[in-house]
């Protein structure tokens, strides 16, 4: 049975958009698991995320005030589908980020991250994947807002798709 997962992170509601645009929504209703890592900004949207998901995983971020941090943690690890996953908002620098992350995440097939709002998906020299799904309401220097939708099966990422958003009106 394989697992449909939505990447999203920095959201920054109320302060880069009012709402998260209703198809980031319509993905939060349809998904097996809804993956936000961090930078929420408000807890509002933490809630109403964790109200509408089948299952919620989430960290906390560099711009998350204290009532968020009491709800998740920093770092996070979980086994879901046969792979060992990984979050974590920063994970620095994109120069050498790969081997950085090995020596940080042993044992990790998967590490999902946040912070730059720029997607990022590549491997590293021990084979983990780094994902990056960058923001649903802040492009800053991209040139879309972007998440990301992934499908866990078997022990195997079966797809990562990155989904550029639309500009907002």
């Amino acid at each position: 049975m394989s697992t449909s997962i939505l990447l999203i992170a920095d959201t920054h509601l109320p302060k880069r958009a009012k709402a998260l645009p209703d198809q980031v929504w319509e993905q939060v209703d349809s998904a097996d698991v809804v993956i936000h890592a961090g930078d929420w900004v408000d807890l509002d949207t933490y809630e109403a995320l964790k109200s509408r998901s089948k299952r919620l995983i989430a960290v906390w971020g560099n711009n998350d005030g204290p009532e968020l941090r009491e709800l998740m943690p920093e770092t996070i690890h979980w086994e879901m589908e046969g792979l060992r996953f990984a979050m974590t908002h920063e994970s620095g620098a994109s120069t050498g980020r790969e081997k950085r992350m090995d020596k940080a995440f042993p044992d990790t097939d998967v590490l999902i991250f946040g912070h730059s709002h720029i997607p990022w998906d590549s491997m590293s020299p021990a084979g983990m994947r780094l994902l990056n799904p960058g923001s649903p309401t802040d492009r800053r220097r991209q040139p879309h807002c972007t998440y990301m939708r992934v499908t866990a099966d078997d022990g195997a990422l079966a797809s990562v798709e990155l989904i550029k958003l639309p500009p907002r009106t």
